[in-house]
């Protein structure tokens, strides 16, 4: 009686990878695609699909969409009774580059007895003991030759932050002159100020400072018309609303532009610092107050680009009676006339009073200091003082992260970096109240303000921005009980002064 030979269902599954292809044009890919399909027409089977990662690397261990997808397909049909899978690429290196995934490959494939092959050469039977570790050692070879690559590139990484220099495109806010030698060959660059973009940088940080909110200034950039870093330039990933050539801003890339350390000639290399090579475009000291600000509205949570009330919350106003904070609430009687917005204690409503009555009065009191010619040299002082708690503040933070290091390796529990943490955020927070207080006037917040004109020019002013200017002013209202009751506003309740001194009334 003759034997019944089952058919073998051969599918071939396609894989190609280049890991860098800055300007998107995957001819790479294409060229190992093209050279997959014509091998694979000896092996007589059928092409079950292809799959691609273009521009990314197998070493960095960052996603690899394609990978993953060829991956879960091969394993799901070589499952099936009569069905031989082959995964095939151009080269070993094509697949895999780390240890773990190499490894954890093998052995998904060894469960389902699928096959792997390579255009350069090599056919292995993931159900024998002997390819799989002909394949691990082949392998090995790519994984030493990528580390020893990754290691030069850091030991260069790190002598070009030691030297200063850039690493990669040119930031936006400088532009790059190349040096080149005799036969025009690119030997260095110098990166100096770009006269348009370094404008933006410093009016970015500048209505920041002045209360201006992120919303505000993204949105007046792109109605300018403005094109945003990196604009033209091609990209993996796309922010929503974002077009094709990327020349939106959004708030997050205001954001950063404002906050770079670069901004001050500082060349950031794994955590450390390095003065930097390129000029700087703003000054020290605006960068500091800058941090600050936003280290406080983190703290704090206020989003400034939504403050709709002049006094509600932070240390600008306070309750008299408990010290507790003021926010907004309708107070009145509805069945004599329509409820209004009050500033009340926000913890037992000991104080109340109208918002718009409060607003004009405390308003009142910052354009006459405005106003007063003698009040600039008031203004001036020394920052030596805030300097310091803002750097106590950074140092705090780093011990934080090291805490955090410390947890990762074991050397503390993760009841003691509770403690820890909680102990330096208290610290930190302290610190950074020490730098405001201590802070001289910022007039960068007060830009235009001071003079005869300070009430024409007040009125121009959105709510964030005239916050902004009390707290630069540190305008400190107090609301205390009234004894009287019925209309009116009884402004000697009320409590009203400013870096320190009290105004009568």
């Amino acid at each position: 009686m003759a034997a019944i030979v089952a058919q073998i269902r051969i599918l071939i599954f396609l894989y190609a990878r280049i890991s860098e292809d800055p300007r998107e044009q995957r001819r790479g890919v294409g060229r190992q695609m093209k050279d997959l399909h014509v091998w694979a027409a000896d092996l007589g089977g059928e092409i079950a699909g292809e799959w691609t990662d273009n521009d990314l690397s197998a070493h960095s261990g960052e996603e690899r969409p394609g990978y993953d997808q060829l991956m879960a397909a091969a394993l799901t049909a070589a499952r099936q009774p009569g069905v031989r899978v082959i995964v095939a690429a151009y080269h070993p290196s094509r697949l895999w580059r780390r240890r773990v995934e190499r490894a954890q490959a093998i052995e998904d494939l060894r469960q389902v007895k699928a096959f792997v092959a390579f255009e350069s050469g090599g056919y292995f039977n993931m159900n024998k003991a002997s390819d799989r570790s002909q394949l691990a050692n082949l392998g090995e070879s790519d994984t030493a030759e990528s580390e020893v690559k990754s290691e030069r590139v850091a030991r260069a990484a790190l002598e070009r932050a030691e030297e200063g220099r850039a690493n990669g495109v040119v930031a936006y806010g400088w532009r790059r002159i190349y040096q080149h030698d005799d036969a025009g060959r690119v030997i260095g660059f110098t990166d100096i100020e770009h006269p348009e973009q370094a404008a933006i940088v410093r009016e970015i940080v500048r209505r920041l400072l002045s209360g201006d909110s992120l919303l505000a200034i993204t949105a007046d950039l792109n109605q300018r018309g403005i094109p945003a870093p990196g604009a033209g330039r091609p990209r993996k990933k796309r922010a929503v609303g974002q077009p094709l050539d990327g020349s939106r801003w959004n708030k997050t890339s205001v954001k950063k532009i404002a906050l770079r350390k670069a901004n001050v000639g500082l060349r950031t290399h794994l955590g450390v610092d390095y003065p930097a090579a390129w000029p700087t475009l703003i000054t020290d000291e605006q960068h500091a107050r800058l941090t600050a600000l936003f280290d406080a509205r983190a703290g704090s949570g206020e989003k400034p680009g939504q403050r709709a009330h002049l006094l509600s919350w932070g240390e600008v106003t306070t309750c008299g009676e408990c010290k507790g904070a003021i926010r907004v609430a309708l107070r009145g009687n509805s069945k004599r006339g329509a409820r209004k917005p009050t500033y009340v204690c926000s913890d037992n409503g000991c104080v109340g009073r109208n918002e718009e009555a409060l607003d004009k009065h405390v308003e009142a009191v910052a354009v006459a200091v405005l106003s007063d010619p003698s009040a600039a040299d008031v203004f001036k002082g020394d920052q030596s003082g805030a300097m310091a708690a803002l750097e106590r503040a950074a140092a705090l933070r780093i011990r934080q992260g090291q805490a955090a290091d410390d947890f990762a390796d074991e050397v503390i529990t993760r009841d003691q970096l509770r403690r820890i943490t909680q102990k330096l955020a208290h610290q930190i927070a302290e610190a950074l109240a020490e730098a405001r207080r201590l802070q001289p006037v910022d007039m960068s917040a007060l830009d235009g303000l001071v003079g005869p004109r300070a009430a024409e020019k007040w009125e121009r002013l959105t709510v964030p921005q005239k916050r902004r200017a009390l707290e630069a002013l540190r305008i400190r209202v107090v609301i205390h009980r009234s004894s009287r009751r019925g209309p009116g506003f009884d402004a000697s309740t009320v409590q009203v002064g400013w870096l320190g001194r009290e105004l009568p009334g």
